[in-house]
């Protein structure tokens, strides 16, 4: 068995009651498999029960758990303790929670929101093509299909959100941004009118600077500028 590692975590904490924020500095021995959940875990059950952060699958599918590690927006169920010392090159951590959302509570924000933005992009067919007379079903092609599924991978988890240079006030958001891409490359989408709207309005995909991060930081591995670029050049 591995030796276990002595790793300090650095949180941000927030209280709403008394709206306070401050750091605390916590001090585990871990094994080096154990998930940054796991060890969010340690900590309740071991040191401080209060300490608040959110998770739900802890598969990397459902985008709860997303914090920022030394200045890194990711999943917390997905980063190994050895991995993050590998990747950091260090056994100290600085947690923060994502800065897309009001805090409610040390690593918990308000991801409803934070998904407000996605829910101004329509992220559904609005009007879809009728099923072919020929069959119960609308069939894509492989070839169609091959251009946007990667895209389809995304789980909302706002760590491309965080990671954005564009300020949160005037960009939708290169998740929520992509999301409305997709529904326009989609052959089954008849409301093309409305989505461009939707795409090239104030908040559009012009607001963002191509900085790259979001592909960067996207724990699924899509490649969120690729797409958005493809919005900015109207190739659907």
């Amino acid at each position: 068995m591995s030796k276990p590692y002595k790793i300090t975590l650095e949180i941000k904490r927030y209280d709403p009651d008394t709206n306070l924020s401050w750091i605390q500095s916590y001090t585990v021995e871990v094994g080096g498999i154990l998930r940054f959940v796991d060890v969010l875990r340690k900590i309740n059950d071991e040191q401080d029960p209060t300490l608040a952060w959110a998770s739900s699958c802890e598969h990397a599918q459902c985008g709860s758990c997303g914090i920022i590690v030394n200045g890194k927006p990711l999943l917390a169920c997905e980063l190994l303790v050895k991995d993050a010392i590998q990747q950091f090159k260090t056994n100290s951590f600085k947690l923060r929670p994502l800065t897309i959302a009001p805090v409610l509570r040390d690593l918990v924000v308000d991801l409803e929101k934070a998904y407000e933005r996605v829910h101004k992009a329509k992220p559904y067919l609005i009007k879809p093509a009728p099923i072919p007379e020929e069959g119960d079903e609308y069939r894509i092609s492989q070839e169609k299909l091959d251009t946007y599924i990667e895209a389809t991978q995304c789980i909302n988890c706002f760590c491309c959100a965080t990671a954005c240079i564009s300020t949160h006030h005037h960009f939708i958001g290169p998740n929520a941004a992509m999301a409305n891409i997709v529904r326009l490359m989609d052959p089954r989408e008849t409301a093309k009118e409305e989505r461009t709207e939707i795409l090239y309005r104030e908040d559009g995909v012009y607001r963002c600077h191509t900085s790259r991060a979001c592909s960067f930081v996207c724990p699924k591995n899509i490649d969120v500028s690729h797409f958005l670029a493809l919005g900015k050049e109207g190739r659907f």
